[in-house]
């Protein structure tokens, strides 16, 4: 953990801490399933089916551009879970909290090496920026760094 924490706390009072975080992240990432279930099928926590992510935000970039600052957090934090549970359920890895950006991250190949993601950081780029943050191409570069055993933040 040498680039991020989690909570400074005592070893129980920690893993009782990373738990609900994991519940957390795993109830916003079914939140945004069932948000988006009747327009897109295939949320299915595939590697996959972050094409159909990446068309869901590109829907509903006028939406977020009319939602208030909660509203739009909201958005972020569901989409961004859907995201790091992609990651978790198919490469494995621990959630940590990354003060710089006061957001959660995601690490995956602890002790060996450090590819992290920040998702919540890349949904709000995109809802922002339109075409020019692609998910799936986001998460690539996450998969490559997995395969190449590399040491990166993909953001």
């Amino acid at each position: 953990m040498s680039l991020f924490r989690f909570f400074k706390k005592n070893k129980k009072a920690m893993v009782r801490e990373r738990r609900n975080f994991v519940a957390q992240m795993e109830d916003n990432a079914s939140r945004f399933i069932s948000d988006n279930y009747q327009r897109h099928s295939g949320l299915d926590y595939s590697v996959e089916s972050l094409v159909i992510v990446d068309k869901i935000l590109a829907n509903d970039i006028g939406l977020y551009m009319q939602l208030d600052e909660e509203y739009r957090e909201e958005l972020v934090e569901k989409a961004g879970s859907y995201i790091f549970e992609v990651a978790r359920q198919n490469f494995g890895g621990k959630y940590y909290w990354y003060d710089l950006l006061d957001q959660p991250i995601f690490v995956t190949g602890e002790p060996d090496f450090e590819m992290a993601l920040l998702a919540y950081e890349k949904v709000k780029s995109r809802f922002e920026n339109e075409n020019e943050d692609c998910i799936h191409f986001f998460f690539d570069g996450y998969v490559q760094g997995i395969k190449k055993r590399k040491s990166d933040v993909i953001v």
